[in-house]
């Protein structure tokens, strides 16, 4: 469980949250609206996704779902960005969370022959250019309300260890895009991410048993641990963009 003894005012503010029906998109949800923001959940269309939303409202909070797919292109992306900005009426907060590991089972870098042309173009098209498109059709009522974009990396993204290769170079070129993004939407914008390390949630991907030897505070993260430092990201640090703040414990150190 986070300890976190933090709290947000964020009455009046509008966010958009990606892969929001689960793990730290859902933590992440959470805690603006509980902050109280309205926020705009965004997710796979099914019955998760409503059933995360109807309980989110039966506990009083203001939250609206943005139902599609991240990885179906430019129009797509702008779509759904216009529907969220529509339902809320502006946006303050971006945030990228929605990803895909495309497969079940770890695929260790020397199993080549799994990384086919689909795979690649499957991890690219949801971990990485997804991200540029959502944020592209966004920074227009960002700029107006001088708001904040924050994106899901990976510590995969420094030294591998993903779910495979392509994913973990997903990630990589995302903090490159990060960087990049934060120089053309300053100074209106701020562009930033985190990178999480173990993470409990119902991600795709089996991991196996987690091997907290190597993590100093001897625990799983949490997705309420990551939300803690994908908020600060929205809603404080006024001076931080372009950067990457790790999140895993202390694994990495």
């Amino acid at each position: 469980m986070s300890d976190s003894n933090v709290q947000y005012r964020l009455e009046g503010k509008r966010a958009l949250v990606t892969g929001a029906a689960s793990g730290i998109g859902l933590g992440t949800a959470t805690l603006l609206a509980r902050s109280g923001a309205t926020v705009a959940i965004n997710d796979l269309p099914g019955e998760r996704l409503d059933a995360v939303v109807s309980t989110l409202k039966a506990q009083g909070l203001d939250v609206v779902a943005v139902p599609g797919s991240v990885g179906e292109g430019e129009i797509a992306s702008r779509d759904l960005v216009n529907k969220a900005v529509c339902e809320l009426g502006g946006l303050d907060y971006l945030v990228n969370n929605a990803a895909t590991p495309n497969t079940k089972k770890i695929i260790p870098p020397s199993d080549l022959d799994k990384l086919t042309e689909a795979f690649w173009e499957r991890i690219i098209s949801v971990n990485l250019t997804s991200v540029f498109w959502m944020t592209k059709a966004a920074a227009p009522v960002l700029k107006e309300s001088h708001g904040a974009v924050v994106c899901t990396v990976s510590t995969s993204a420094f030294g591998g260890g993903g779910s495979s290769s392509a994913y973990s170079v997903g990630k990589a070129g995302l903090v490159g895009m990060i960087r990049e993004l934060a120089r053309a939407l300053a100074p209106e914008i701020r562009v930033n991410g985190i990178a999480p390390g173990m993470v409990n949630s119902n991600w795709d991907c089996d991991f196996g048993e987690h091997n907290l030897s190597t993590v100093p505070l001897h625990r799983v993260g949490q997705p309420e641990d990551y939300a803690d430092a994908i908020v600060f990201l929205c809603a404080g640090a006024a001076y931080v963009t372009g950067d990457v703040l790790v999140v895993d414990g202390g694994a990495t150190t």
